[in-house]
């Protein structure tokens, strides 16, 4: 599909589920059996794989016989080719992202219109109704869960070396720098698979310019070779020295591991990923403080809290017949329900439900405070590759963050390039 493909190559490798499997998940052809609904999934980890298929059996059991057959891919594998799944032979559902990235194959005519479901939702606020929301004003998403971005930490580490969270900036330096005296690597870093290091860019971009600017500047709206752009890049590598080595070599499985091993003493991730990596025993000991302040003006205003949800394949072969089709709704209707939430929640304590009615009785402190930071922010984005059109993120942001990562001294010749590149890309829209 893209440059993206060709670097990420090693995601095919030994375990991951190849394109040609991808493709042909759905090949059975229109009036196949309408209680059978085919479910293209990307939750290829341990913990929401699990808790999905017990999301998905409960479904079975109350639904009249009909069952959800789930094709699990490597999740960045999926993410990678997306496009042509999309318009080959596509699942009836399948997993996906809110927001921009939603709207982008809305826009394309590559998803049907769930408007008639969204009718009858309850639960859901204005704001993951917009989120869920093509240009069109037609809907083509149900939400599921979504979870913060923060920086996380060990409760364990701070207590043993008496760290305080930071709140600005040179806070931030400063417990690095220490951490670094500790025998500590302060920051863990990895971007391997194309997209984590987007999160940090984003927060530095948001503290310092503000929630504005970020969403112009994700809709090709804003120059990269602006002073403000800029000035993201040169705080960023006033951190890097606090960070990990070989970041572009490291997926990041394995630096939220190094976090879990004390090896780092600190993570800019999401809720799932730092979640996923530990065990259930050392579960308690996560925790997490918002990035911090550079532009006071700014604060800590704007929080990365990403969407996802359920969505219906238009070139899907089974959804040309009208029985599958009602299938496919009925899970969907399903899946927007207090009880399907709390059932995956149930396995899966590293997300926040999306609706007002799901049980939070049982959450957890993290997920409480997880919570009262998405509830406390003035603006909510939805991470890059999800706030960006799906080809310049691909196509541009993830070999040119690789690209400062490993060389940070050309900021010049870094923002140039993508200007270069972002003046084509959104001049096709």
């Amino acid at each position: 599909m893209s440059r993206r493909g060709l670097l990420r190559s090693a995601a095919f490798g030994a375990g991951a589920v190849t394109l040609p499997s991808l493709l042909s998940a759905c090949d059975s052809g229109p009036g196949s059996d309408a209680k059978t609904i085919r479910l293209g999934s990307n939750s290829s980890d341990a913990v929401p794989k699990k808790a999905f298929a017990d999301a998905f059996k409960a479904y079975g059991q109350q639904s009249e016989g009909r069952t959800v057959k789930v094709n699990t891919v490597d999740h960045n594998t999926f993410q990678e080719n997306i496009n042509r799944y999309l318009q080959g032979k596509p699942d009836d559902v399948f997993m996906w992202f809110a927001g921009n990235r939603m709207q982008f194959f809305a826009k394309k005519g590559l998803l049907h219109d769930i408007s008639d479901l969204w009718q009858n939702f309850q639960g859901f606020s204005p704001a993951l109704k917009a989120q869920s929301t093509g240009e069109d004003g037609k809907q083509y998403l149900t939400p599921y869960y979504y979870y913060p971005w923060a920086v996380f930490h060990r409760k364990s580490v701070f207590q043993q070396h008496g760290y305080q969270a930071p709140r600005t900036l040179d806070e931030y330096v400063a417990l690095a720098k220490q951490m670094q005296k500790d025998k500590l690597v302060p920051i863990a870093l990895c971007d391997k698979d194309g997209w984590p290091v987007m999160g940090t860019f984003d927060y530095i971009n948001m503290r310092t310019n503000g929630y504005d600017f970020h969403r112009d500047l994700m809709a090709g709206k804003e120059a990269w070779t602006d002073k403000r752009v800029k000035e993201v890049f040169d705080t960023w590598r006033r951190i890097l020295p606090y960070c990990q080595k070989g970041a572009n070599g490291r997926t990041w499985q394995e630096a939220a591991q190094s976090l879990q091993k004390k090896e780092t003493g600190m993570a800019v991730f999401g809720l799932p990923h730092v979640g996923q990596q530990f065990p259930v025993s050392e579960q308690d000991d996560i925790d997490f403080f918002p990035f911090p302040v550079i532009n006071p003006e700014h604060g800590q205003d704007a929080v990365e809290a990403p969407i996802d949800g359920f969505l219906l394949a238009k070139k899907s072969k089974n959804l040309k017949n009208a029985k599958n089709l009602e299938s496919a709704k009925d899970l969907l209707k399903w899946l927007a329900t207090p009880k399907a939430e709390d059932i995956y929640l149930a396995s899966d304590p590293n997300n926040i439900a999306v609706n007002s009615g799901a049980d939070t009785s049982k959450y957890s402190a993290l997920q409480k405070k997880s919570v009262e930071l998405i509830s406390g922010a003035k603006q909510i984005s939805q991470f890059m590759d999800r706030d960006t059109r799906p080809d310049f993120s691909s196509t541009v942001m993830i070999p040119a963050l690789q690209r400062f990562i490993g060389n940070p001294n050309d900021v010049d010749g870094l923002v140039n390039d993508i200007e270069r590149q972002r003046k084509t890309i959104f001049a096709a829209d």
